[in-house]
């Protein structure tokens, strides 16, 4: 069982490429709205968190990515035709090297 989850929302079109993925099952109800819940474990939470620093989680561990995120997210799941992608979604959405110099630590600024 997953530790904490992504909700992405889904309009016609997304519902449709879940459709066709063959998730239709996967597909749940949040608020009124139709959606896709994606596990994750602690330790996926804590990169997310670095990686997108106004990543919010509510009482019941859920959150929501931002635009870009949630798309590259969606765009994963249509492609592996699952829902439990995390392990290689993450290499996708959390880049922990993202806006240092390439003359990192311990090169000597070689």
């Amino acid at each position: 069982m997953a530790d904490c989850y992504i909700n992405i929302f889904l309009d016609d079109d997304k519902f449709k490429k879940i459709q066709d993925a063959g998730l239709a099952d996967q597909v749940t109800e949040i608020d009124g709205k139709k959606a896709i819940q994606v596990g994750m474990t602690k330790k996926d939470k804590k990169k997310l968190e670095k990686g997108f620093k106004d990543l919010a989680f509510d009482d019941s561990n859920e959150c929501r990515l931002p635009e870009g995120g949630e798309e590259t997210l969606f765009d994963i799941i249509v492609e592996m035709k699952s829902i439990d992608v995390m392990k290689f979604a993450i290499t996708k959405l959390y880049n922990p090297l993202k806006g240092r110099d390439v003359f990192g630590r311990g090169t000597g600024m070689r």
